[in-house]
């Protein structure tokens, strides 16, 4: 559930605009802005002489608020949450997608995540993206030697220097794990637990920020340290900013995933199938990988080969393997754990 960035100067999100004034059809995609890039619509419009319009969106609930309002046939595409996709199986907006259409084989195993985008055996999604929300920071003003263990920004060491990214679920996952709560348990008794070491960061925290805002805090050192950072907030700095580092520690890392559907009323659902074949191919994988927006991990694992040695350096390509091993899925609470979950956060940004 990684919250969508929008356009800043640090973060180049280009507008998705059409290569054909006259083309045939259009495909109309409600999405995060990291698909929004010409660099990956443009090839499919040329091939398919269509013109594809996009929506960026903030939160999933407000896209399937969008969807509740709009007109069958208005929207044909949704970029959403992975652990999302069960909420919009459940209102009943997403159309079944072939499996075997699906490049699936070619994934990191543990990106396939039938368990939340099939249901009853029917797919309905299939994960295009992937990355971390994890400990970002200046190798140049940490000592890199102690962001191999979230315990360090409870150590005082750091105190004002940190920043946390402000989205509850990834970040309380986040403590979660550093007090060995795994954040498939992040539920019931255990949220209380979470606010004695939550309110102790937020004493010795300079901002709690969204992604723009924390983007921008790491990058001109208003903080050292970003708690929720990752790769999708440092590799568009790098070539910049070479200092932005990001990493695993040793408890581990929350792992956001991002999937893509097409809806059921689409008004061109066979174009619309052929778009998601096409991001998910190894091309359109390392084009979406390296969207202007954010960058993050391709899922298809042959995505590798249309990638630049620099890139997947970047990327860490080759520590995925085990990265993976070590991360842990969004917390998928409840509705009322989830109402627990925003009033903790609530009180401690209150705090």
């Amino acid at each position: 559930m990684i919250s969508r960035p929008t356009c800043t100067a640090l973060a180049l999100c280009a507008a998705a605009l059409p290569i054909s004034a006259h083309a045939a059809t259009e495909l109309n995609a409600l999405i995060w802005c990291d698909h929004a890039d010409p660099a990956l619509l443009e090839p499919f419009e040329q091939a398919h002489d269509v013109r594809i319009n996009v929506k960026e969106y903030q939160g999933t609930a407000e896209a399937l608020t969008i969807l509740e309002q709009s007109r069958p046939g208005d929207w044909d595409l949704l970029v959403i949450d992975a652990v999302d996709v069960g909420r919009a199986v459940e209102r009943d907006v997403l159309a079944p997608l072939p499996a075997e259409a699906l490049p699936t084989t070619d994934f990191f195993p543990e990106l396939v995540m039938a368990s939340h985008n099939t249901k009853d055996g029917v797919t309905y999604a299939v994960t295009d993206k992937f990355g971390y929300n994890t400990l970002a920071y200046d190798k140049t003003k940490v000592d890199p030697a102690d962001m191999t263990s979230l315990k360090s920004l409870w150590s005082g060491k750091y105190a004002g220097r940190i920043g946390i990214y402000d989205y509850y679920l990834p970040s309380l996952g986040l403590v979660g794990i550093a007090e060995g709560i795994p954040t498939a348990e992040l539920g019931g008794d255990n949220i209380e637990k979470l606010r004695e070491p939550l309110m102790a960061l937020k004493k010795d925290t300079k901002l709690v920020a969204d992604v723009v805002g924390s983007q921008t805090a790491l990058a001109t050192g208003e903080v050292d340290i970003l708690l929720g950072g990752g790769e999708y907030l440092t590799a568009t700095l790098h070539a910049e900013n070479p200092n932005l580092e990001w990493i695993i520690p040793e408890e581990g890392a929350a792992l956001w995933a991002e999937s893509i559907a097409v809806l059921k009323d689409a008004g061109n659902p066979e174009l619309a199938l052929e778009f998601v074949k096409y991001v998910t191919s190894p091309e359109g994988q390392a084009r979406l990988a390296t969207s202007s927006c954010y960058w993050g991990m391709p899922a298809n694992a042959k995505a590798g080969e249309h990638l630049t040695d620099e890139q997947k350096a970047v990327l860490r390509w080759d520590e995925q393997a085990e990265f993976l091993k070590r991360a842990q899925l969004y917390p998928i609470p409840s509705a009322e754990d989830d109402a627990a979950m925003q009033d903790l956060w609530t009180d401690m940004l209150q705090n």
